[in-house]
C-alpha cells in the first residue's frame, strides 16, 4: 500500500470511526453524496432536544430512513421487496422522539401509521448503514440540508460530515489496516501450547484474536476455526446456543491434532451487536425463530463478514485451511477473499433442550451442515 493510499484509508477510517462514536451518544452526524447532504440522528438515541436540532439543520422536515427489512414488517413495503436498501418515512412535523423509538423497536407496538414511504438513495442507504456499524438499531431520523451549505452547517454546529462512499468503504478499508499490536504465550486447560496474539485496526477500533495453539506448519493446510465472539454462550455457558461448546470443543480438537488456530472474531450476535443480540432473544421468547427475530430488527439474517479473518489468517502466513464449520459460508467467503479452505471439517455438538430450535433453524433456513 503506497503512502498516499496509506493516508486516504486512515482519514477515511478515522473519520468513520468519529461519527460512529458520535451517533452512540445521540449526535447529530452530516453525510454528503454527490448531489445531497442529509443531517442523521440514530433513532434510537433522539431526544427532544436532538431532533429540534436536526429539524433547525434543513428547510423540510424530519423523515426516518429503515431498512425494507423494517419497513415491511410496519407494512411500509411489500415483503417480497424487503432486502436490501432503505425506505424512507415522511414522518408529520412534530414526531416526538419516543415514536421513532417505537418505529424503530419491534418490541413496541405501533398502530395506524398513515406514513408515506417512499424508496431510499444511496445517501439515505448510508445513514442506516451507519446505524448498524454503532451497533445500534438500524434506522436513522434524517433531514435534507443544501449540499452547497453542508460544510458550513457542518462547522457552525460543531458535526462531523463524512461521504456516503466512506460509509460504504469503511468495513473493508478496516479489515486491510489489521495490523499485529502485541502477543502472548497463554497456557489454556485443553491446549497448554497457546499464543493469543491480538489484531487491531488502523483506527483503534475493536479487534479481534487468535489462538494459535502449537506450532502450526504454514506450508500445509492448517486447522482452523472462524469463532464469532458470544458472551452469552462462551463466558456465561448459555444453552441456547451452541457457541460455548463449539469454542472449546474446537481447542481441544486443534490441540489434539497438533495444531491450528481459533480466529475469535469481535461480531456478536452474528454481527449485531450484544444489545440487539438480547433484543433478538426477547422477540425469541416470543416465538421467532433467531433468523426471523434478527430480520424484525431490521438486519439481515447474518450480518457478519469474514475479510477480517481472511486478512489475519495471512498475516499469521496461513494461507491454506481445513476449516472447522458447518456453515458452508463461511468457507465461501474465505475462498471469494483469497484463502484456500483444502477441507470443511465438521464440527457439531449435541443439542439440549434450550438450543434444539435454534440447531435445526441453522440447519434448515441457514444452510448449516448440521
Amino acid at each position: 500500500m503506497s503512502d498516499g493510499t496509506q493516508k486516504t484509508a486512515t482519514h477515511l477510517l478515522r473519520n468513520v470511526d468519529r461519527v460512529i462514536g458520535d451517533l452512540r451518544r445521540g449526535v447529530i452526524a452530516i453525510i454528503a453524496d454527490d448531489d445531497r447532504a442529509l443531517g442523521v440522528l440514530a433513532a434510537e438515541t433522539a431526544t427532544a432536544e436532538s431532533l429540534a436540532q436536526l429539524a433547525s439543520l434543513g428547510s423540510g422536515s424530519v423523515a426516518l430512513a429503515l431498512t425494507r427489512r423494517r419497513a415491511a414488517v410496519l407494512g411500509l413495503a411489500p415483503a417480497a421487496s424487503s432486502p436490501g436498501g432503505s425506505i424512507v418515512l415522511t414522518l408529520p412535523p412534530g414526531t416526538e422522539a419516543s415514536f421513532l423509538h417505537r418505529l424503530a423497536d419491534p418490541g413496541a407496538a405501533v398502530v395506524g401509521l398513515g406514513l408515506a414511504s417512499p424508496s431510499g438513495d444511496r445517501t439515505a442507504d448510508a445513514a442506516v448503514e451507519l446505524t448498524k456499524l454503532a451497533r445500534l438499531l438500524p434506522a436513522a431520523a434524517i433531514v435534507e440540508i443544501a449540499l452547497k451549505d453542508a460544510g458550513a452547517i457542518a462547522a457552525a454546529e460543531g458535526l462531523l460530515m463524512l461521504s456516503a462512499a466512506d460509509v460504504f468503504a469503511y468495513q473493508d478499508a478496516e479489515s486491510r489496516s489489521l495490523t499485529i499490536v502485541s502477543e502472548a504465550r497463554v497456557p489454556l486447560e485443553d491446549a497448554e501450547e497457546t499464543r493469543l496474539i491480538h489484531f487491531r485496526p488502523r483506527d483503534g477500533g475493536v479487534g479481534h484474536v487468535a489462538i494459535v495453539i502449537g506450532d502450526p506448519d504454514p506450508t500445509k493446510p492448517v486447522l482452523v476455526r472462524l469463532h464469532s465472539e458470544c458472551f452469552t454462550g462462551d463466558l456465561l455457558g448459555s444453552m441456547r446456543c451452541d457457541c460455548g461448546d463449539q469454542l472449546r470443543g474446537a481447542i481441544a480438537e486443534i490441540a489434539k491434532s497438533g495444531g491450528g488456530a481459533v480466529l475469535y472474531l469481535s461480531q456478536e450476535g452474528r454481527g449485531i451487536g450484544l444489545a440487539n443480540k438480547l433484543r433478538a432473544y426477547e422477540l425469541q421468547d416470543a416465538g421467532f425463530d433467531t433468523i426471523d427475530a434478527n430480520e424484525l430488527l431490521g438486519f439481515d439474517a447474518d450480518e457478519r463478514v469474514y475479510l477480517p479473518a481472511a486478512e489475519m489468517l495471512r498475516k499469521l502466513g496461513y494461507n491454506s485451511v481445513r476449516l472447522l464449520t458447518n456453515n458452508p459460508e463461511k468457507v465461501a467467503a474465505l475462498t471469494r477473499w483469497g484463502i484456500t479452505v483444502a477441507e470443511r471439517v465438521q464440527h457439531a455438538f449435541p443439542a439440549n433442550a434450550h438450543n434444539e430450535r435454534y440447531l435445526r433453524t441453522k440447519a434448515i433456513r441457514g444452510g448449516h451442515l448440521l
